[in-house]
């Protein structure tokens, strides 16, 4: 693709990079060669915003290993080995690496991420597809799925988890900020955040789960420690735990939501070393009795 400058100036860029790219551009440079030209300049943003404008190529960029200060392709990165980035890795389609991947600033693709080690992400990491890592993930700002999140071991991220999918995680899942999932929200370890947890299926911890605000599932809440939440606790189906479920004080705690009344003894059973404080809906057998 080449870009002219008419067509360039049609998106209307800020007149500092579109003077920087009158300057520069070669007559038949294409796109990919601008990318390349405004990385190499330490105008990464620059590139970024190109990038957002005209959108992704096929082209595919396979390579052993990248060591950069930061890499803006337009198609795909297809590495056998590690990306380790001072600033940004962004890719118009897929960013697979056979090692890991670290950026100082940020990890985006237009389509998925996946390594076959860690992934570290100074910033946010973001892409429109899933997100997997063998080994684990972490993200000092947001995270921001299209699809699926899977880690082998522990995610952990500085602020806000957003996935149209599920999370699926080996050990710890900890966020600062929500973990809003649409799907299902499953963790080997810990699932902890300082705001809302909410999943559009079921939420289920090998550990405790602990929410600084809301707790939330469209189906059932499940782990092996307590459930605890400074707000309401909320789930459409059962509550489950072999300690104790705890909402915030003032609050409630409410299973069934999403089942008829009649159907609680089934699919809204309320499970726990001792009846919740403020529970609202679901159905309670006490365990010395039953």
């Amino acid at each position: 693709m080449e870009l002219t400058k008419n067509f360039v100036k049609a998106k209307r860029p800020c007149a500092d990079g579109y003077r920087w790219f009158v300057r520069n551009r070669e007559d038949g440079s294409d796109y990919q060669h601008l990318l390349d030209a405004l990385v190499e300049a330490g105008r990464v943003d620059d590139a970024c915003w190109l990038l957002n404008q005209f959108g992704p190529t096929d082209a595919v960029l396979a390579l052993d290993a990248i060591g950069a200060e930061a890499v803006v392709f337009a198609g795909s990165l297809e590495v056998r080995g590690g990306i380790d980035v001072d600033s940004t890795v962004r890719a118009g389609r897929t960013i697979r690496a056979g090692g890991g991947i670290r950026a100082g600033r940020a990890i985006v693709a237009g389509e998925g991420i996946e390594a076959g080690g860690g992934i570290h992400s100074g910033g946010t990491l973001e892409a429109a597809g899933d997100i997997k890592a063998g080994w684990g993930i972490e993200a000092e700002d947001a995270i921001a799925g299209g699809g699926n999140l899977r880690a082998g071991w522990d995610v952990l991220c500085g602020g806000r988890i957003s996935l149209a999918g599920s999370a699926l995680v080996g050990q710890d899942l900890i966020a600062q900020g929500a973990i809003h999932c649409g799907k299902s929200i499953r963790a080997g370890g810990t699932i902890d955040a300082r705001h809302t947890i909410r999943a559009g299926h079921g939420i289920e911890s090998g550990a405790c789960i602990r929410c600084g605000m809301h707790l939330e599932a469209g189906w059932g809440i499940k782990a092996r420690q307590a459930i605890a939440a400074d707000c309401a606790i909320k789930a459409g189906e059962g509550l489950e735990t072999q300690e104790d479920i705890r909402a915030g004080t003032g609050y409630g705690v409410y299973a069934g939501l999403d089942v008829r009344v009649d159907a609680w003894p089934a699919s809204a059973r309320v499970l726990a070393a001792a009846r919740p404080e403020g529970l609202v809906s679901g159905w309670w057998e006490d365990p010395a009795v039953s």
